[in-house]
């Protein structure tokens, strides 16, 4: 599944950082002092805005991230540096602080999650010195980097220099460019990969309203003629579309049910977009992808963050019904359907096994493994794998044929492949409440039976039938392909 791959890229994401502020609670009055409402204040809480967001997007969505960008000498810039950024492995941030800057800052004040004001402090003036200091590191970092990012949200970070120089350098390394825009002219960004405005932002740059059909037609086509390259135009209710000179539009329909706060939707589409690209996805699947992040992230309060599992859980909910129905996943896609199973209260059960040949024993294993547990997870050995623990004859049907059949029953859940000499791996991710094997087992000799039990789970050994194995049937059927007097003998 494309989530897994996410976690070999690593993004440079260079633009505005912000701190963003949020203030909850509920109105029950107007202000006797004046015609404005009462904020009876529950509770409040800061999080990474702008550029931050995005590399903190790219981190939960499993991928790794560094973060340049500038703050001020000020408590809000300190307190981005004491927040995730520094706590997150997967985000290295690298903050060149201004004297006299004022670190961006934004205090949203809401009852339940209505906006209902919201107040900033900002200074939009760069230094020559921090200027160059975010150059150098620009050049530094391209190098470990699969994909760069240019985070603009006009707040003196992304200037025509940082511009310049981060196509210079993504040019030499041959690594894309994903620019979100905020410049009323984006032939301010030509030269970059691609661009992610949303239907305001196309408006201000071709001076055409963006709402409807005709409108945004007229825009990317003076948009097109100022950037020259892939336009991703993110449309809220109305979806997302992919403009390519010279080609047909692709667009998508919006996906999410519920909409609570669209805020820091547009850095999720960023966020996956580009470690979909970085990953190798094509636009139009990378933007399939960044749709249905978006779709997680609308469904959340404030400026949220999508994890690699919900990205994965919701990738397979628009997975083709073949695939759902014969029941497959990656090991990412099991994280999550685990997780939404725990979520749900249910138990999940794991066993494991070749499955080469399925008889009567492998029916009545499954069957009475299912009878523990509301969800049974079974772990089937690779083809490589049955090699190594059974010889080179062995499997007898091939590991895609042998899913399709375990997957068929109506007792198994899910099926995972998996290539190593045990499941231990699988184990670890899924955390299964139980374990369950055979009886010519004992307890303590079930591969992750200590690791389950640890966390209080437990290892339950099944009954066998009598006289069924794989290899018994393998026999059986050699025996009679011999001529009879070979077989006596």
């Amino acid at each position: 599944m494309i989530v897994d791959n996410f976690l070999s890229c690593r993004i440079l994401v260079v633009g505005d950082i912000m701190l963003d502020h949020y203030v909850r609670g509920s109105v029950q009055r107007v202000s006797p002092e004046a015609p404005a409402l009462v904020l009876q204040i529950q509770d409040e809480h800061w999080a990474i805005g702008g550029a931050g967001n995005v590399a903190a997007n790219i981190a939960s969505l499993g991928g790794a991230a560094i973060l340049l960008g500038l703050v001020g000498c000020d408590p809000a810039g300190a307190m981005l540096k004491e927040m995730n950024l520094n706590r997150n492995p997967r985000v290295d941030a690298r903050l060149y602080c201004q004297p006299g800057f004022n670190t961006i800052e934004k205090t949203r004040f809401l009852a339940q999650d209505r906006h209902l004001l919201r107040a900033d402090r900002e200074s939009l003036i760069i230094s020559d010195e921090a200027e160059q200091g975010i150059i150098t590191e620009i050049r530094k970092a391209a190098a470990e980097c699969s994909a760069m990012v240019i985070s603009d949200y006009a707040k003196g970070v992304i200037t025509p220099k940082v511009v310049k120089t981060v196509i210079e350098v993504a040019e030499q390394w041959g690594i894309p460019v994903i620019a979100d825009p905020k410049q009323p002219d984006f032939s301010y960004y030509k030269g970059c990969s691609v661009l992610t405005p949303n239907r305001k932002e196309l408006a201000a740059a071709s001076g055409r309203e963006a709402d409807s059909e005709e409108g945004i037609a007229a825009g990317i086509a003076t948009a097109l003629e100022q950037f020259a390259a892939p336009i991703l135009l993110t449309r809220s209710e109305q979806g997302i579309s992919l403009f390519r000179p010279g080609k047909s539009p692709v667009h998508e329909p919006a996906r999410a049910q519920l909409v609570r706060d669209v805020s820091g939707a547009g850095d999720t589409v960023v966020a996956a977009f580009s470690l979909a690209l970085a990953a190798g996805e094509s636009m139009p699947k990378a933007m399939t992808i960044a749709n249905i992040a978006a779709s997680v992230a609308v469904t959340k309060s404030g400026t949220a963050m999508v994890t690699a599992e919900e990205l994965a859980g919701a990738l397979l909910i628009e997975a083709e019904p073949s695939r759902r129905d014969k029941k497959l996943g990656t090991l990412a896609l099991a994280y999550a359907r685990r997780e939404a199973w725990r979520r749900e209260g249910l138990t999940v059960g794991f066993t494991n096994g070749c499955f080469d040949i399925l008889h009567p024993g492998h029916v009545k294993l499954l069957k009475a493994a299912k009878s523990q547990c509301d969800r049974l997870v079974v772990g089937l050995n690779t083809d490589a794998s049955v090699r190594r623990l059974k010889g080179p004859e062995r499997p007898i049907q091939a590991e895609g044929s042998r899913a399709v059949v375990i997957a068929a029953l109506d007792t198994v859940d899910m099926v995972m492949l998996f290539d190593d000499d045990t499941p231990m791996e699988l184990i670890q991710v899924l955390r299964p409440d139980v374990i369950l094997k055979g009886a010519d087992y004992t307890v303590d000799s079930v591969v992750g039976g200590a690791f389950v039990r640890a966390y209080g789970g437990k290892v339950v050994l099944v009954d066998l039938e009598a006289d069924q194995s794989t290899t018994g049937v393998i026999a059986r059927a050699q025996a009679a392909r011999m001529p009879h007097n070979e077989a006596v003998h």
